[in-house]
């Protein structure tokens, strides 16, 4: 049964499987097979219509079971995930700057899309405001975002803690990311980022860290090691960055953004320990020992959509397929597992015919 569900979700709309790359990793090596499996260990599904308050994009593993971008993505790449083979703790140091990056938002586009933190499995979808779509506007001379823009998973900013270097809380969020390389990449996409530097954005009273880093695939990651190698090698494209920060919801009629350090881009190191603690932060919010507020904090690999913390029959919702319902009395997984699975052929079928 558990072997038939992966082929029932493949037949859905949505169900994309990004190419395997190899990872170039500090100092020019590739990264082999080793780097290939572990970027093609995550897969996307769409929910819903693009462009709609519906829209959904879910994550799963290679195996087909649902997980969340925000929890079960792992913030660090795993040496051994990076090169395949065990490595020598001498040898670890190369890797302690390589993360994972999950892109929300690719270059030149203006839907505000992000990880749904208070929803389960904490899919993609569209900012609302209002009632309505979210867009960034254009900000002269560019158009859309000026970078890949995503999240480092297991890392939140607490809201309830005021930042040492800041004097300001959290925004509630993960840690946002401006990868800097020469790829557009797509929305969904799980790569591994080399970290460069931070920048210290105050929204609305909240500190919002902005990272920069760059894709370890990108062309001209060899040659990027440091925030001042962006400026020797991508000269104007931090400046770019912090007009672009300040003025892109003068639009929307509010003020201009403000800064920590007087907009100073801070470097590796600086960002490295921005990183470490927001991270802690994540791991007291898994554990309760921090107000999470609405956050969802369900992180476990499901072969399924979400059933609650008890057991659930599924119901067909019509904008995002699979939804369930609680039902304590019924403790018999196998035969949960053969209604859903029954659910969703017809689920599938139904969508199929229309």
């Amino acid at each position: 049964m558990r072997a038939l569900l992966p082929l029932l979700l493949r037949t859905g709309r949505g169900w994309r499987a990004e190419p395997a790359v190899a990872a170039r990793l500090p100092g020019g090596a590739s990264a082999g097979s080793g780097a290939r499996r572990a970027m093609a260990l995550y897969r996307t599904e769409e929910r819903g219509q693009p462009n709609s308050p519906e829209y959904r994009l879910f994550f799963k593993n290679v195996a087909g079971h649902y997980m969340s971008p925000f929890h079960d993505i792992p913030l660090m790449v795993d040496s051994k995930e990076a090169n395949g083979i065990p490595t020598k703790k001498a040898r670890s140091d190369e890797y302690e700057n390589l993360f994972h990056m999950v892109v929300e938002i690719p270059r030149w586009t203006n839907a505000k899309m992000e990880i749904a933190t208070k929803e389960p499995l904490n899919p993609i979808k569209q900012d609302l405001k209002h009632g309505k779509l979210r867009y960034t506007a254009n900000i002269f001379p560019h158009k859309g975002y000026i970078w890949n823009y995503g999240a480092l998973p297991q890392t939140w900013e607490d809201p309830h803690q005021k930042d040492k270097n800041t004097d300001c809380c959290g925004d509630n969020d993960p840690i946002d990311v401006c990868e800097i390389g020469s790829k557009v990449l797509s929305r969904g996409d799980v790569i591994h980022v080399k970290i460069l530097g931070i920048l210290a954005l105050i929204d609305e009273g909240e500190t919002d860290w902005k990272i920069i880093a760059i894709n370890v695939n990108d062309p001209e990651a060899e040659k990027f090691n440091d925030i001042d190698d962006v400026k020797k090698f991508k000269p104007g494209y931090l400046e770019a960055t912090l007009n672009w920060l300040r003025f892109y919801k003068v639009p929307e009629g509010k003020a201009e953004n403000k800064f920590a350090f007087n907009g100073e881009f801070k470097n590796k190191a600086f960002a490295l320990e921005v990183i470490k603690h927001a991270h802690e932060c994540w791991k007291a919010l898994l554990m309760k020992k921090c107000d999470g507020g609405a956050i969802n904090c369900r992180y476990q690999h499901l072969s399924y959509p979400p059933l609650g913390d008890c057991i659930a029959s599924p119901t067909v919702d019509p904008n995002h397929g699979l939804r369930t319902k609680r039902n304590p009395g019924d403790g018999n997984s196998l035969a949960q597992m053969c209604r859903y699975v029954i659910a969703l052929s017809s689920a599938l079928k139904r969508k199929q015919n229309h």
